[in-house]
């Protein structure tokens, strides 16, 4: 079984079979599956795809793009959520993300987990479901945004949240 580690504590009560999981949930880890098709990652080769669910029930997809310069690249999580925020929506329901690895699950990094959690609204978390594309049976770990990075930085006040 994999070891699974939220914030240095190991954790395998937030794991789940994919098929246990409502379908709305099913749907949006296909959608991230398919957008992690489109990455450009020719550095590191490290595919992810993320899809973000908002409020109205739309999808909205996103993958890495690397670049040679490394800090000009973004992450699929981020690019899904600036495709959501560029058209007008700022409510995000769910988040999944989807990249292999043989070993464990792939969740937001440091930044993504940053920006997703500005759009944490009135203490309403964003439930993010991490998988692999490829290893059946299909396992998914069930998380948040502020399970992953329980404290964010916010500018209310100039404080934290």
């Amino acid at each position: 079984m994999t070891q699974v580690y939220l914030n240095g504590a190991r954790d395998e009560s937030n794991v789940r079979e994919y098929d246990s999981l409502d379908t709305s949930i099913q749907e949006l880890i296909r959608a991230a599956t398919e957008a992690r098709n489109n990455a450009y990652c020719p550095y590191s080769n490290f595919a992810v795809g993320a899809a973000l669910r908002t409020t109205d029930g739309s999808i909205y997809t996103g993958c890495n793009i690397e670049n040679g310069a490394y800090a000009a690249s973004i992450c699929a999580e981020r690019t899904a959520a600036v495709k959501a925020l560029s058209e007008g929506k700022r409510e995000f329901v769910a988040c999944a993300v989807v990249a292999q690895q043989d070993t464990g699950f792939t969740t937001p990094c440091g930044v993504c987990r940053q920006f997703l959690s500005e759009f944490v609204s009135n203490g309403k978390d964003i439930p993010l479901y991490a998988a692999r594309p490829s290893s059946l049976p299909l396992r998914v770990l069930c998380t948040s945004v502020l399970q992953l990075l329980p404290n964010v930085f916010s500018f209310q006040n100039g404080s934290s949240k």
